[in-house]
């Protein structure tokens, strides 16, 4: 799982490592959670651009949004069979620029928090979907959600999963490939490009997502 990530670099490095012409001055965030604005790169009539769409992700069929634990991951081994996410897997892939991600490791209730980054402590993109939902009132709402795949040798020990990292080289392929080429980026990190350091969730951070009702709907 992935439910909280970092994104702390200025907004001209971002711009630099995923070529978009966009000069947005976003802020530097510790802490991005589930339900808030996040920074995502998608194609838009044959370019590279940026976008702001909510963490949370919502099929474009779904008729009514319904309140409950909204879709943050999505599982990169099944997406191309989940009606929820096949056709956004078809058509709209996106990067997630980020520069850590936030995962807890330990016995119940005694549980530590990890910022996972690179051992460089350089920006990476996350991949992630894209959809665009229409309300029957004419309200509309654009929402992603992140790919999360069986971790590597060295991140197992803190958890079973971890977010689908895409290499710079690879993301002209994820971002307009063919669905089976951008299916063939869904794996593991490769060892020793990572590393996990024990941290501190301050007060200012948004606590690990509980668990809640799931939405009403059937989407899996």
């Amino acid at each position: 799982m992935c439910g909280l990530y970092s994104l702390t670099k200025r907004p001209g490095e971002t711009r630099a490592l995923f070529n978009y012409p966009d000069e947005p001055d976003f802020p530097p965030r510790a802490h991005v959670a589930p339900g808030q604005p996040i920074a995502v790169v998608r194609m838009e009539n044959g370019q590279r651009r940026f976008a702001l769409v909510r963490w949370g992700f919502i099929p474009a069929w779904v008729k009514e949004v319904k309140p409950g634990k909204p879709m943050i991951n999505a599982r990169g081994e099944t997406v191309l069979e989940k009606p929820s996410f096949r056709n956004a897997m078809l058509r709209r892939r996106c990067l997630v620029p980020a520069d850590g991600y936030y995962e807890w490791s330990g016995p119940e209730g005694r549980k530590t928090p990890f910022h996972v980054q690179r051992k460089d402590r350089g920006l990476f993109a996350l991949a992630g979907l894209w959809e665009h939902w229409m309300g029957a009132d004419g309200s509309e709402l654009e929402t992603a959600i992140l790919m999360t795949i069986a971790p590597n040798a060295e991140l197992s020990a803190i958890h079973d999963r971890m977010p689908v990292i895409i290499a710079p080289g690879d993301y002209e392929t994820w971002l307009t490939g063919e669905p089976e080429d951008a299916a063939g980026l869904i794996r593991p990190a490769p060892d020793d490009s990572f590393d996990a350091v024990p941290t501190v969730i301050g007060r200012q951070a948004p606590p690990k997502p509980p668990p809640a009702k799931p939405a009403q709907l059937d989407l899996f």
